[in-house]
C-alpha cells in the first residue's frame, strides 16, 4: 500500500506538470488505459493519482463518464489571484541584495524569448509558469514551492480561456525583464510593486475573458 501510494504521488506529479505545461486543456477526458500504459502503472495506482489531483481541484470525476480536467469559474480565477498576490509578492518583498535564484528566473525569461521567436505560444505560457515558480522559490520554502505548484497548475487551466494566447502572453515578457532588473538591484519592494501591477492586469484580463465566455446570449427577435 505504501509503495502504491508513493508511486501514485509520482504519477500525480507527472500529470500535474503536464497540466501546467498546457497539454491537458479543461474538459479533457483522461483515458485510464492509455495513461496507465504510457506510464507503466496499474489502474489502482492511476486512480489514486487521479484522486490526489481531484483534491487539488485539477480533476473532476463524473459518475459513469470518467475523469476530466476541471473547468474553472470566474470565482476560481479571483481566488487564485488572491493567493498569488499573497504568496508571490511576499516572496520578493524582503529582497535587499541580488538573490541567488536570479539565474533560474533569467533562464525562464530566455525560454520565453525563444518560444516567442518561433511563435510557440503554449511554450511561452509554460515559460511564464517557470518564471513564477522561480520567483516564489526565492522564499526558500519547500511548502511554498508545493503550494505554488498546485496554484500554477490550476492557473494554466485558466489560460486556455484566452482566444489569442500570443496577445495575452507576449506583453508579460517585458514585465518579467523589469522585475528581474529590480531584483538584480536588490530592490525587493520595487519588484513587488511591479509584480502587484502585473497580477492585477492579468486577473482583470482573465476575469473579463471568462465573463464574456460564460455570458448568456440575449434572445433575438
Amino acid at each position: 500500500m505504501l509503495g502504491r501510494t508513493s508511486t501514485a504521488e509520482r504519477v500525480a506529479d507527472i500529470l500535474r506538470t503536464r497540466i501546467t505545461e498546457g497539454f491537458f486543456p479543461p474538459g479533457t477526458r483522461l483515458a485510464e488505459d492509455a495513461i496507465g500504459a504510457g506510464l507503466g502503472v496499474s489502474r489502482n495506482t492511476l486512480r489514486e493519482a487521479f484522486r490526489l489531483l481531484t483534491h487539488e481541484r485539477l480533476l473532476v470525476h463524473e459518475l459513469n463518464r470518467g475523469v476530466f480536467v476541471r473547468l474553472l469559474t470566474v470565482a476560481d480565477v479571483v481566488d487564485l489571484y488572491r493567493v498569488r498576490k499573497l504568496v508571490e509578492c511576499a516572496a520578493i518583498r524582503g529582497v535587499d541584495r541580488r538573490p541567488d535564484g536570479l539565474d533560474r528566473l533569467a533562464a525562464a525569461v530566455a525560454d520565453g524569448e525563444e518560444a516567442k521567436a518561433r511563435d510557440d505560444w503554449r511554450a511561452l505560457g509554460t515559460a511564464n509558469m517557470h518564471f513564477h515558480q522561480a520567483l516564489t522559490a526565492l522564499a526558500g520554502s519547500r511548502r511554498v514551492d508545493e503550494l505554488m505548484a498546485g496554484v500554477l497548475a490550476e492557473l494554466r487551466l485558466v489560460f486556455h480561456v484566452m482566444a489569442d494566447p500570443r496577445r495575452f502572453h507576449e506583453p508579460y515578457l517585458a514585465r518579467h525583464h523589469a522585475i528581474i532588473a529590480r531584483l538584480a538591484d536588490g530592490d525587493g519592494p520595487g519588484a513587488e510593486r511591479l509584480l502587484a501591477e502585473y497580477l492585477d492586469t492579468a486577473e482583470a484580463q482573465l476575469v473579463d475573458a471568462y465573463a464574456r465566455k460564460t455570458a448568456t446570449p440575449r434572445p433575438t427577435g
